[in-house]
């Protein structure tokens, strides 16, 4: 009888000549019973520098473990400092081309943390902190409060600084004086004359909240109200606090949002040095509300930090401390006993810094953040890893190596919220500045010093590179351009989905697990070779276009 297409009829091929085929319904069993060991390797065996040397991100991969569950199901909380926790692992870098306001502001209301840059003037730097402090309020206890002889021209001027133009108005101007209007923007766009009193333009039918109503209540009444802005007054009609519309909309479009549960405002993080006149400037961005600090320096083993930690967390208790950059766990040991509440790890990684080519010091990102991280955790401190992150997959191996956030420059740079304009490149392509902090360009810039005689001496750059007093400044990092990315409120969504794949392919539903799965061992790992890496990326095409996502 003929042999239809495909049909081995009576007489079954077999793999290998001779072997017995086995019931298809024990593989389980045989795989538990002879492979005593998963497949590929532990992160330990990974990342032994003696048998594979320093190892970077792109030199491993993670294999795949059991979907049970789908992407968005995966939580992706995690803490940023030790009492601090993010609904989303992505923080920006302190970079001037990098991190300013609006960047702060988008990647807190995205989930993440935007760590404002220091090369700046300190009055600056503050201000940046007072715009993310006042962009989402719960109850609003510090409202900017006009008087009723303010004129309409000097209510057009500070919502031009502050960004709003809904203000209340009492008998004195202040606080706990009694209220008597309300002025919005609608009142004073087409108002005749500037030099004519809020009185004349403010609205007086109000509705207000009485003192102790809580901000479920709250909301409640002003969303029945719809009035832009809800005053909290007490028996006596004086106001004691405010609440607004535009919070209440960004609480419903922002549901990860990084905010503090008693205020309701989002979280803020700023960079300053280690020098005695950042002590200075630390005090004005307390003042403006700064919830974290980060310890801006390229080498964070020094005298000069652990005295600023210990100075910080004597005056400042209720401040949390971000100490780095380190790579090794000598380097972390001497933060933690410092009393760091958080940990940078990296040195040299960043898209352009020349740190380990110019100085030969440094560590392979990978190798780096492994060793820091699982020293750093037995202390109950987080760390972030910082450096080296160009995609997705990145940031997913920076986690899964012990990092609890990831921290990005290059990769945010260019995008609309950062810093800077967008020019044509030679190619015709449309291009944003971004430099790393130890390039000439960032170390010459004037304006931390006002454009002074010492703006040297005020230049974050050079003080993150103990550069400060050398008469010939020796670059760390390179100025360039990136592509743009269009705005982080596509972007990082895009970066989360991403994130939450990734765990779904390796088989585990939040990043707590993720690292527990590494420690002990059920997260396996893989080498890769140069033609590995070949092969995993895109390659036999003639030309194709890279569409991240849509």
């Amino acid at each position: 009888m003929p042999l239809i297409n495909g049909d081995i009829g009576a007489n079954p091929a077999h793999l290998l000549p001779g072997q017995k085929v086995m019931d298809y319904k024990k593989a389980l069993e045989v795989l538990e019973k002879e492979h005593t060991t998963r497949d590929g390797l532990d992160a330990k065996s990974l990342l032994d520098s003696q048998k594979n040397g320093g190892l970077t991100y792109n030199d491993f991969l993670i294999l795949p473990g059991y979907i049970g569950f789908p992407a968005s199901e995966v939580a992706l909380d995690t803490p940023v400092t030790k009492r601090i926790s993010l609904k989303t692992p992505l923080v920006s870098s302190p970079m001037d081309t990098v991190t300013e306001h609006s960047m702060a502001i988008h990647m807190a209301l995205l989930g993440g943390l935007g760590v404002v840059h220091h090369n700046c003037s300190t009055e600056d730097q503050a201000e940046m902190v007072r715009k993310v402090k006042r962009f989402e309020n719960g109850f609003i206890l510090d409202p900017v409060v006009l008087s009723p002889i303010t004129t309409v021209g000097e209510a057009k001027q500070l919502k031009e600084k502050w960004g709003f133009g809904g203000f209340p108005v009492t008998e004195n101007g202040k606080l706990r004086s009694k209220l008597v209007g309300m002025i919005t923007n609608r009142d004073i766009q087409f108002h005749p004359s500037l030099d004519e009193p809020v009185t004349s333009a403010m609205s007086t039918d109000l509705v207000t909240a009485p003192s102790g109503t809580t901000l479920k209540e709250a909301n409640a009444v002003l969303s029945r109200s719809k009035k832009g802005k809800l005053p909290i007054v007490d028996s006596d009609g004086n106001l004691v606090s405010l609440l607004s519309r535009s919070d209440l909309m960004k609480n419903l479009h922002y549901p990860l949002a990084s905010k503090l549960p008693h205020s309701k405002q989002l979280i803020c993080a700023a960079a300053i040095g280690t020098r005695p006149d950042d002590k200075i400037r630390l005090q004005q961005l307390v003042d403006a509300g700064l919830d974290i600090v980060v310890l801006d320096s390229s080498q964070g083993n020094s005298i000069f930090q652990i005295e600023m930690v210990k100075y910080i967390k004597e005056k400042y208790p209720q401040l949390d401390v971000i100490g780095g950059n380190v790579v090794t766990r000598e380097q972390a040991a001497s933060l933690i006993v410092a009393g760091v509440d958080g940990l940078r790890i990296g040195m040299g990684s960043g898209s352009a810094c020349i740190t380990q080519e110019v100085m030969a010091v440094g560590r392979p990102q990978a190798a780096s953040v492994f060793n820091v991280s699982s020293f750093a955790a037995r202390f109950g401190v987080p760390c972030i890893a910082d450096g080296g992150i160009q995609n997705v997959g990145h940031i997913v191996k920076g986690l899964a190596l012990g990092a609890s956030t990831v921290m990005m420059g290059g990769l945010l740079a260019g995008t609309t919220e950062s810093p800077g304009n967008y020019f044509v490149s030679r190619e015709g392509q449309l291009v944003k500045a971004y430099r790393g902090m130890g390039s000439i360009d960032a170390m010459e810039d004037k304006k931390a010093g006002a454009g002074g005689e010492n703006s040297n001496q005020s230049n974050a750059g050079t003080a993150r590179y103990f550069s400060e007093g050398d008469r010939l400044l020796v670059a760390q990092g390179v100025s360039g351009s990136v592509l743009d990315r269009g705005s982080v409120t596509k972007f990082v969504p895009y970066l989360i989905a991403g994130l939450q794949h990734s765990l779904q392919d390796i088989g585990v539903k939040s990043l707590p697990k993720l690292r527990q799965g590494v420690l002990d061992g059920e997260v396996r790992f893989e080498l890769r070779t140069v033609s590995a890496q070949a092969e995993g990326n895109v390659h036999g095409l003639h030309s194709f276009d890279k569409k991240l996502y849509s």
